[in-house]
């Protein structure tokens, strides 16, 4: 079955089960808060290996303390789709074990 966009509805409905992530334009994101740089790197390397299971991949950006990624789906013409919740879904559930807020 082919991708296809969410509707801004659809977007908003599945943004309320996911804390902390935001539609920023046409992507949704979130930014952590994690203890150190290591434990940042660290949730950033398993992010990574998330993302290719998933074969979709997300504008990743390591800080001094923080992680932050925005996604959205680029063979739908960058629209959000569901994949795009399902790596957010991915991310929050690994973050805890980081100790991310």
């Amino acid at each position: 079955m082919p991708l296809e966009p969410l509707s801004q509805k659809d977007i908003e409905e599945r943004l309320a089960e996911l804390p902390g992530w935001s539609l920023d334009g046409d992507r949704i994101g979130r930014s952590y808060r994690l203890g150190s740089h290591f434990a940042a790197a660290a949730m950033v390397v398993h992010i990574a290996q998330v993302q290719d299971e998933l074969d979709h991949h997300s504008d990743l950006t390591l800080g001094y303390h923080s992680v932050s990624l925005t996604v959205n789906t680029h063979s739908v013409g960058g629209a959000v789709t569901e994949k795009d919740f399902e790596l957010a879904r991915r991310v929050e559930e690994l973050a805890a074990g980081h100790g991310a807020s």
